[in-house]
């Protein structure tokens, strides 16, 4: 793993939907285990779960993960320093509801994404 404290050398995140924790954890630099911790601790961190709790992030989470990362060990911030610091700049950078509007979609989309799983295993069947 290259040196935590270094963000310039991670590399560029890949033009697709949905990451595994495993590619997550190579562009971020970050081991999974530190991730799953992560989503316990920062409550904009939400993967979407599908079958067998298996995470898929975003590009919008990795390139959360990215800044926590950045905060937590170049900037030197604690955990709650850290989570405060991005709970500001997102009540800042938009409102509310546009927050809940975010949440609400993945988790439909999730939901979504289940049902079509299962469907495909009835057609195969």
């Amino acid at each position: 793993m290259l040196d935590p404290a270094d963000n310039s050398v991670l590399p560029e995140i890949p033009a697709k939907r949905y990451f595994t924790i495993g590619e997550v954890s190579e562009l971020c630099q970050v081991k999974p285990h530190v991730l799953r911790y992560w989503e316990q601790e920062f409550s904009q961190l939400n993967p979407v779960k599908r079958r067998g709790n298996r995470r898929y992030y975003q590009r919008h989470e990795v390139e959360l993960i990215r800044q926590i990362r950045s905060l937590l060990y170049l900037e030197g911030f604690t955990i709650s320093g850290a989570r405060n610091k991005l709970e500001t700049e997102g009540s800042e950078a938009e409102s509310p509801a546009e927050a809940e509007k975010v949440n609400v979609s993945s988790e439909v989309i999730g939901g979504l994404i289940n049902e079509l799983e299962e469907l495909a295993v009835m057609l195969r069947d």
